[in-house]
Formats: C-alpha cells, structure tokens, sequence
C-alpha cells in the first residue's frame, strides 16, 4: 500500500472511475517524491469526497461547488513546495464554476481534478453542466439537449498555466505529475462513466467513442509565450509593510486584569460599529488584547446593528459572547435584537437609553439619555463614553482621545465631548 494511503480498498463502487483517479493522484506523488505532509487534498460534495479517509495527507471538506474557493485560500497561506489538490465533480464544477474560473484567472497554485462522469452520481443521475447533448439522464431518458461546457477551454482562456482532458482508462498519472509540477493553476479533467446511473443509462456506449462524439477530445493546453507566475500573496516577512497592523502605543493604563465582554447594539446607520471600533482602539492604547465582531441584518442600513467586544489582558482565544458582563443599547432595533440574552443576565450592568422600557434582567439597569446627548446618529459614542467614564475599566482619557484622534470628531455635538471631560 502507498505512503499516501491508510487503506487498499477505496470506498467506492465496483468499477467506478474514482478508483483510477485516487491511485494515478497517488503515483503522480510519488514520482514528484513528495510526502503526506506536503500536501493538503480538499474535497467537494459527491461520491468522490468519501476518499478523504484513506488519504494520509491533510484533508479538507468543503461544501458543495466550493472546494476549488477552500483550495485557493488555503494555498494562499502555504509556502512555497507544499501542493494543493482539490477534487470535485462535475455537479460541483459547474456550481462552483465562479470559483474555478477566478482561480484561474488569478493563477493561484492549485491542482484541480475533475472527476467528469457528466451526471450527478450522488442524488440520483441528473444531468450536470458537463452532461454532454444526447447522454441520457434520469430525468433526460431520451437524450440530453444541451450542449456541455467545455471545462478546460473556459479555464484556458480564463489565464490557467495548464488545462488537460484525459479518457479515465489506464494509468495517466503522469497528466496529474505535469499539472502538479506547474506552477499556477493546473486543472486535470478526468472523463468517467457512473456505474450506478451513467454506464445503465447508456448501455451501448463506450468512454472514448462517448468523449469523441460530444467533442470531449483529450488533449492538453498550456500558456503560450511568457508564462505567468503564480499568484501568491504578500507573506509578513517579506513585506511586512504590506501587512503589519497600525501600532496603538500604550499610553494609559487599565485596571482589568481578567476579562469583560461587552455587547453594544442599537440601530442601523447610528454608529455602532464605529463606537466599538472607538471603543477597541481605546482599551488597546491602555495595553489590554481586544476583539470586535459585528452583526447585523443583510439589509446594513436597515434594522439593528450589534458589536460584541471582548477586552482583556491575556491573550484571546475565542471571541463568542454568551453571557456579557455589561450591555449597552441605544435604541429599540438593540433591545429587540439582545431581549433575550439581555432577560438571561443574572449580573452585570446593563446601560440603557431612556427612551426605552427597562426589560426584565438579572443585571443592574442604568438609564441615560445618550440619544437626548448626542442625537440617534451618535447615541452609541455616548453609550461607549458612558460606560468608560462609569466603569473604570478603560479610561476616560483614552476614550476621549480615540474619539478626538476619529474623523467622526468634526462630525459630533460642539459639547459632547467637553460633558464628559
């Protein structure tokens, strides 16, 4: 058995083309001389991602159609002699062809291959994108009528570095050795026939007389002329301009010396996001580790706005917010959104605009008029001034600073800030 199996058998049906692919994958390794750890293999929903387990390398997978996305970004973050091998269907290729296509034109290095049995062989034998004219089909019993998209001329002229279509006879591990050898986008289009629906279907074809009728020719096509370097982000230590954060000096210094997670909400369009933005900056500058995680409708400027900020002095390693140590709500749209986790606190402070009903909760209520200080557009400023200036835990001082150093500082009440000064 190979290095990079843990199995012999592979989990597929008796005579389908997933055998061939798994095992031509595995010699095109094998001659690279590559080991499991060199290479990350991401799947996509269908029959062919239930290899996953009897690969030996790092396995990913993804949802249907986009395992050529989770490729892409995963090899953004590798260095350089690490391979990426994403397999998918031709059910998930032309759902996912977005993905495959912007690959593509961005030349990320990846190697995709394509298990193109021409149907969905995991739901029961529809007809895919790549089902060619007149195959049959569960639901096309008397032929398909459209014609099929040719995978590897789109990703051609898309900018891949390597397009290839193979019949899935044989041994044609060397096709997936050359697309894995090229730097850039590789795409390996690997034409199969279902057992289960395809070769039942179509009892009187055979693979290579089926991929010369529907213009499904082998053959092999790469970059003409000067060939494109791989596209690969910005890594930290080569340009560290490009990707350090701003620095926040430590100027001030916070009380905290465990953790508090605070939920500010309000409404849409009222600044929320920009407070807890302030907010962060703020607790940062007073040498305390912070997170920020926005929420709101798929709407944006319509409905309620909530950011959940966690601050502490050690390092963060989740930044979920069940139950909050203080909340602050501005507006209705932000008590109707938290109600009830709001109703769940059984301590804690809970600030509240007082135009609003005090909602029943576990937690001391504090009514202030932050929309009557600062008008709705900047009630959620107010809200974060507040609750620095009565809880202690960052300071005033860096509160007013962040706010004053913001572009929102021209925009806000001539006194505000001088109230809380």
């Amino acid at each position: 058995m190979s290095l990079f199996l843990t199995r012999a058998d592979l989990p597929f049906c008796k005579g389908c083309g997933h055998h061939l692919v798994a095992r031509n994958t595995v010699r095109a390794l094998e001659k690279l001389q590559l080991t499991p750890l060199d290479v990350v293999l991401v799947t996509d929903i269908g029959c062919h991602g239930i290899v996953d387990a009897a690969f030996a390398t790092h396995t990913v997978h993804g949802l249907h159609g986009r395992s050529v996305a989770l490729g892409a970004g995963i090899a953004m973050g590798l260095p350089a002699g690490k391979k990426v091998i994403i397999y998918l269907g031709d059910g998930g290729a032309t759902i996912g062809l977005q993905h495959i296509l912007e690959a593509a034109r961005l030349n990320v290095d990846v190697t995709v291959v394509v298990h193109n049995n021409m149907l969905y062989g995991m739901t029961g034998g529809q007809p895919s994108g790549l089902t060619p004219c007149g195959f049959r089909t569960n639901i096309t019993p008397e032929g398909h009528a459209l014609a099929h998209h040719d995978l590897c001329r789109l990703v051609r002229d898309a900018g891949a570095a390597y397009a290839a279509r193979v019949v899935g006879l044989g041994d044609y591990s060397e096709t997936i050795r050359d697309a894995l050898a090229t730097e850039g986008f590789a795409l390996v289009e690997v034409l199969e026939l279902c057992i289960a629906y395809g070769a039942k279907l179509n009892p009187d074809l055979r693979l290579r007389e089926l991929a010369r009728q529907a213009g499904y020719e082998p053959g092999l096509w790469t970059v003409a002329g000067e060939v494109r370097p791989a596209f690969r982000p910005p890594r930290r230590e080569n340009r560290p301009d490009l990707l350090a954060l701003p620095e926040v000096p430590v100027q001030f210094v916070s009380p905290l010396t465990g953790r508090i997670a605070l939920v500010l909400s309000g409404s849409a369009g009222e600044g929320v996001q920009l407070a807890a933005g302030l907010l962060c900056r703020a607790a940062m500058s007073a040498g305390l580790t912070v997170t920020r995680k926005g929420s709101y409708p798929v709407t944006v400027g319509v409905g309620f706005s909530t950011a959940e900020v966690i601050l502490s002095r050690d390092p963060i390693e989740y930044h979920g917010v069940t139950h909050p140590d203080a909340v602050i709500i501005t507006s209705g749209d932000g008590l109707s959104h938290n109600r009830n986790r709001i109703q769940q606190m059984a301590g804690g402070i809970l600030w509240v605009d007082a135009s609003l009903p005090q909602p029943e909760t576990g937690a001391e209520v504090r009514v202030r008029d932050f929309r009557g200080w600062a008008g709705p557009r900047h009630a959620a400023i107010a809200g974060v001034l507040t609750w620095s200036q009565e809880a202690g835990i960052v300071p005033l001082a860096a509160m007013l600073q962040a706010v004053r150093d913001s572009p929102v500082a021209s925009r806000l009440p001539a006194d505000l800030l001088a109230d809380y000064a």
